[in-house]
């Protein structure tokens, strides 16, 4: 019996070797409990302190009426308009306004609405100030003060001018030496060594810094206290800065390095708006503003209240479907969800960001969306579970989070390096989506990494669950991972095919744009824009059902000023504005024209060309990615199917005679990103399968990754289409062509994973490899040797060696 004792002792040591482990784990999840809390904490104080600001189509805003003046030297046509447009649009970014409207109206105004602005006076001072920023060399003080305070010039010296400086002396200055072209940058900046306060670091560009290097020389020539060893800085005819060139400064040497200082008495506020002001450059010509008034939402409350209620409705049926396919991982996620929902937009209102009616719908898509990150887990969690001979739902938990870590990373990090570059390199509505995009796919990251993994792994450790694991969700590989390992099905055996018919797809789609053409909008070619003045107050809904009624369902109304009506449109024929003129006065009695105007696009050439300058430089950048990251194989197939999907979406929209507008253009961006996760998630389960069996052939490797990672595809689509779809029946019509978008690019960008960037990856890997790739010994009765011929299948294995990369 004492011989029986050693075994026993065995035992406690396994056990006491099983406590560091666990204690280990107990660790990690206590540290993200406090990391989630934390989130939630923050999201909470900040959802209820700092509220979202509405962009034009759901509140309305502030609308500026500027004209530009002509000069000596320049007219203010529309081709200066035009110039003046990008300017204000610049300064508006610069002001932090999401979001805007800017159009020309006419030959020589411009029309901008604000959405959320808290001081209208302060913007409107801003955006007409024009900004002509010179330096000029002190030639002395000036004979005659009194024509210094009227900025006049000695007409008697050439390029001579008399201005008072900050301390009201007259100085006579020489003509400009660097002008706002120079300027390459301007940043407000705090002093907190010096004690100087508030000031902006302006630099020039190189011919700027070697200009800025001559004329403090030249001024260092003088002796200190003289008023010619100062250098003006004038800003709209007047002194901002004069400050003496520093004793340290030698003569003829000058102050290099390309960069100056504007001190003055600056608050932030005034240090801040002077940067943006240098930043965003002069205006062509000078603007004057000639009206400012409020205007109304562009949509009315019932398809506001539509889409509210069609994003509720897609988002249970996300959430059911959920709960259904995982049971209680499935409940843990919907909540997980909702927290990624609140971060989502406590992340919007701290970085003022302004919500419209289609970014309210891709924010709701994105709930939708970041459902992939959770059914990428637990897809994993499944395979681990099945692999392993005593299974622990805890354990396959743990397992499942880490094996599913790479394809979420790599998928979000390709996603944040698009948003990045629409950022920085863009403007306008597609700078916003940026900003949108960004937040979204961070918030998603912590809410499947960190909240699901608190609540998924807290669960898994109940008595109550451990004993019932079915209960989990993840205790079986799922019905339709069943059906395809019973089955087994080679897609990959002739991937010409596929190729094939995604090419008869893409020439099929692609040719509506040769044929039928693009249905630019309004954004994208400017219309006409008509005020009205009626007898009795016209309410926008009904103004928007009349004129749908009559033939104009893209007609955009809203309430103007004190009871006008306001309907831009795209270009009209005498007849077809007669037309919304009688709608109009069927509703208000007797109606006057206030204004007609033609009005250009508020989507601008510039704009046009950032965008697409940044959309090309993000996909560059995810090429690059995807090539250091996998293989360059890779990314040329990824990058290829998005082609391919953008082209048939743009192609679907030109068949059906769509609007291509600012709404289809958000929508095609989230399509974008959209296609490129599919296509990361499955050539991370090929990289992995390369590195387990390294003798397999590649098409037979990329088979098995699409078959393991379907399950994953279909039910992350799903929770995407079910949105959508309620949208697109439910939501008003401004959002159908939305959801429209979508549903295609979802479907698409789905089959595009499969059977376009996979079969492509095949045969550029065939390629690679300097054959076609091995079809034997992969499939049934395939490579199998005929009677007496037993070496017949020597090529089979030369060709996989051939395939290993």
């Amino acid at each position: 019996m004492k011989r029986s004792r050693p075994p026993s002792r065995t035992r406690p040591s396994a056990r006491t070797g099983s406590r560091p482990r666990s204690r280990s784990r107990s660790r990690s999840l206590n540290v993200r409990a406090l990391v989630a809390l934390a989130v939630m904490a923050a999201s909470v104080a900040i959802a209820l302190t700092m509220p979202v600001r509405l962009g034009l189509d759901l509140r309305g805003g502030t609308q500026i009426v500027l004209e530009t003046k002509s000069t000596d030297t320049t007219k203010a046509d529309r081709e200066a308009t035009d110039r003046t447009v990008e300017v204000l649009r610049g300064r508006i970014d610069a002001l932090g306004v999401a979001e805007p409207t800017i159009v020309r109206s006419g030959e020589n105004r411009v029309v901008v609405e604000l959405p959320g602005v808290q001081d209208p006076k302060q913007a409107a001072d801003v955006l007409g100030r024009t900004a002509q920023l010179t330096v000029h060399s002190v030639l002395g003080p000036a004979e005659k003060p009194a024509d210094a305070a009227e900025g006049k010039t000695e007409a008697a010296k050439d390029g001579e001018r008399v201005l008072p400086d900050e301390s009201g002396q007259s100085l006579r200055l020489k003509d400009a030496t660097l002008t706002g072209q120079d300027v390459k940058g301007a940043d407000a900046r705090f002093d907190q060594q010096g004690g100087a306060g508030w000031h902006v670091t302006v630099d020039f560009k190189d011919s700027g810094g070697d200009r800025w290097a001559q004329v403090t020389g030249e001024a260092a020539c003088h002796p200190a206290g003289d008023p010619q060893r100062r250098v003006a800085i004038v800003l709209d005819n007047k002194i901002i800065s004069s400050p003496q060139v520093d004793p340290s400064v030698a003569c003829g040497a000058g102050i290099t390095g390309g960069s100056t200082q504007i001190t003055g008495s600056f608050d932030d506020a005034e240090a801040r708006e002077l940067a943006l002001l240098v930043k965003g450059g002069a205006l062509p010509v000078p603007v004057e503003t000639i009206e400012q008034r409020t205007i109304g939402a562009t949509l009315g409350d019932e398809a506001i209240n539509a889409g509210a209620w069609a994003a509720v409705i897609g988002t249970a049926l996300t959430a059911l479907f959920i709960i259904v396919v995982y049971r209680l991982m499935g409940a843990l996620a919907t909540v997980a969800l909702l927290c990624y929902g609140l971060i989502s937009y406590a992340a919007l209102a701290a970085v003022g960001a302004t919500l419209t009616l289609p970014g309210l719908a891709g924010f709701v898509l994105a709930i939708g969306m970041a459902v992939d990150a959770n059914v990428l887990v637990f897809e994993r969690a499944r395979e681990e579970q099945a692999a392993r001979t005593r299974p622990s739902t805890r354990s396959a938990l743990t397992a499942g989070f880490r094996s599913a870590f790479s394809a979420i990373a790599d998928s979000n990090i390709t996603t944040l390096i698009a948003a990045a570059l629409l950022f920085f390199l863009a403007s306008g509505p597609v700078k916003g989506f940026g900003v949108t995009l960004g937040i979204g796919v961070l918030a998603s990251m912590v809410s499947a990494l960190v909240i699901t993994r608190v609540l998924a792994e807290f669960a898994a450790s109940r008595p109550a669950v451990f004993r019932r694991p079915r209960i989990t969700g993840i205790s079986s590989t799922g019905p339709v991972r069943d059906a395809l390992l019973r089955r087994n099905p080679f897609l990959m055996r002739r991937p010409r095919r596929w190729l094939a018919a995604s090419l008869v797809v893409l020439v099929v789609a692609g040719s509506g744009i040769l044929v039928r053409g693009l249905n630019f909008g309004i954004e994208f070619t400017g219309g006409r824009l008509i005020e009205y003045s009626t007898a009795t107050q016209v309410d926008p809904e009904r103004a928007r059902d009349a004129l749908a009624d009559a033939g104009f369902p893209r007609a955009v109304v809203q309430s103007s000023g004190d009871g006008d009506l306001t309907v831009r449109t795209e270009e009209l024929t005498d007849a077809e504005a007669a037309t919304v003129t009688k709608a109009v006065a069927k509703l208000g009695g007797e109606t006057e024209k206030v204004r007609d105007e033609l009005i250009g696009p508020s989507l601008g050439e510039e704009l046009r060309r950032d965008a697409l300058i940044a959309l090309g430089l993000a996909l560059a950048a995810q090429l690059a990615y995807l090539a250091a990251r996998f293989r360059l194989l890779f990314g040329t197939a990824a990058v290829g199917a998005l082609a391919h999907d953008v082209v048939i979406l743009v192609g679907v929209f030109a068949w059906l005679g769509k609007p291509i507008d600012g709404v289809f253009l958000a929508a095609l961006l989230t399509v974008i990103g959209y296609s490129v996760n599919d296509s990361v998630v499955l050539f991370d389960r090929v990289r992995e399968l390369l590195g387990k069996e390294r003798k397999t052939p590649f098409d037979r490797l990329t088979n098995d990754a699409i078959l393991q990672t379907l399950p994953r595809t279909v039910n992350t689509g799903m929770g995407a289409v079910l949105i959508l779809a309620s949208l697109a029946i439910l939501a008003d019509d401004s959002l159908t062509d939305f959801a429209l978008a979508l549903l295609i690019g979802v479907v698409v960008g789905t089959y595009s994973s499969v059977f376009t960037a996979s079969p492509l990856a095949v045969e550029l890997h065939g390629r690679d490899a300097g054959t076609r790739p091995a079809r034997r010994g992969c499939g049934k009765g395939r490579g199998t040797a005929k009677p007496g011929k037993p070496d017949r299948q020597t090529p089979a294995r030369r060709t996989e060696r051939q395939e290993v990369p």
